[in-house]
């Protein structure tokens, strides 16, 4: 049986890939410190797992509407209002099975063949697939450490084309954890709004922020922006809801609409229960989320410190979400003790799991060669044990 052109595009995603490498050695008995997962090690908070508790034994486990049910749709709309200065309708929500499924709902709805997507890099590795999926293409703008991984406003200006049809900004961004001020992002807006074209924010990580850095959605940037913006976000990160499944669109009406027609005919609604939970989790107390955050706050501080203590690699200091992103390129030329050379970050980070039992993603799959990505969403013991064995890694280099 032929497979189609639209599955040979596209990569396995690596992030999951070393994930599942990395619990595949744990499960042998092997020792191995895993970077890789993008997920919080917190458990979901108390008050949340009780509300979705009472939610089946109150016999709350049937369909629900495509888009989610009202009292999660009326917990959203005040979120945005209160956090975010955005105000929307329920039509113009869309609760769908976690970030990256909005994500293809946006694409299904609105990309096609002959459009380009314009997505920095390094970037998150699903946006370019998803683009490709739909017969659309990615245009990549490269950025690099010295600019703070962020893309400049002459780039883009420079990178839109008549065949242009989106932007995707992912602020906090995964891999790099760099976020974009209101600043920046009013000038990207303003050419945005000068051409047309789509705005597709990722906002997943948005309470995830440190140093008194503030949060700025695009979309409320004014009128003009609002209508050609689509703002993304979920549960998952904040809450330590990964498992539940759970994000939403806000954005205009007939974009909203068409994405509902899809998922009705995909996944229909998100888990029932799971609804529940994220009613009490955007409404209820917040304080766990503060903890959260002020734990992986601390744990960044630390494995930059000791990341930029390693001859030869290089890290910024994230302003947002739990990764970090080091620049290791000045190893490659160097041998192993084996007498292979390290060539690029893909045979770096291989030789860190498989000699020092450490998994790390390579930066090729962020688009960012050069690069490895660290996820410090694990217990500070685990972080000093990690870096204990990426320095010896490093050193052993010749």
């Amino acid at each position: 049986m032929k497979l189609t052109q639209r599955v040979q595009r596209i990569k396995p995603s690596p992030t999951l890939a070393i994930d599942a490498k990395a619990k595949a050695l744990k499960a042998q008995g092997i020792d191995v410190v895993g970077f890789g997962a993008g997920e919080p090690d917190f458990d979901t908070p108390e008050n949340i797992k009780r509300a979705a508790i009472l939610a089946i034994e109150n016999g709350f486990t049937k369909y629900t509407a495509v888009g989610g049910i009202d009292a999660l749709k009326d917990v959203l709309i005040e979120k945005l209002k209160k956090d975010n200065g955005l105000t929307y309708s329920r039509e113009e929500i869309l609760v769908s099975c976690g970030g990256k499924h909005s994500l293809y709902n946006i694409a299904q709805a609105l990309f096609e063949a002959g459009d380009e997507v314009i997505i920095p890099a390094p970037y998150w590795v699903s946006y370019p697939d998803q683009v490709l999926l739909n017969d659309a293409k990615p245009v990549i703008l490269e950025t690099t450490d010295k600019t703070g991984f962020k893309v400049l406003p002459q780039q883009l200006e420079k990178a839109i084309t008549p065949k242009t049809k989106a932007f995707i900004l992912n602020s906090p961004s995964n891999p790099t954890g760099a976020a974009y001020t209101k600043e920046e992002q009013e000038k990207l807006a303003a050419i945005i709004v000068k051409h047309g074209i789509l705005c597709i924010s990722d906002e997943i990580y948005e309470k995830v922020v440190y140093d008194g850095f503030r949060h700025v959605s695009i979309a409320s940037l004014g009128e003009e922006i609002k209508k050609l913006t689509i703002t993304v976000n979920g549960a998952s990160k904040v809450y330590s809801m990964t498992g539940w499944r759970m994000g939403f669109s806000a954005g205009p009406k007939e974009w909203i609409s068409a994405m509902t027609k899809i998922q009705g005919q995909v996944t229909s609604n998100i888990n029932s229960i799971t609804q529940k939970a994220c009613v009490e989790a955007y409404q209820g107390p917040q304080d766990a989320v503060v903890k959260m955050v002020s734990e992986f706050g601390r744990r960044r501080d630390t494995i930059v410190g000791r990341l930029n203590a390693i001859p030869g690699v290089t890290c910024l200091k994230p302003k947002g979400a739990f990764y970090v992103f080091p620049n290791i390129s000045s190893l490659f030329g160097k041998k192993t003790p084996a007498g292979k050379k390290i060539i690029n970050s893909a045979e770096f980070a291989s030789y860190l799991l498989e000699n020092h039992k450490v998994a790390v993603v390579s930066g090729e799959g962020f688009g960012a060669e050069g690069f490895i990505r660290l996820s410090y969403a694990t217990s500070m013991e685990n972080i000093q044990k990690g870096l204990d064995r990426i320095e010896e890694a490093a050193k052993k280099l010749m």
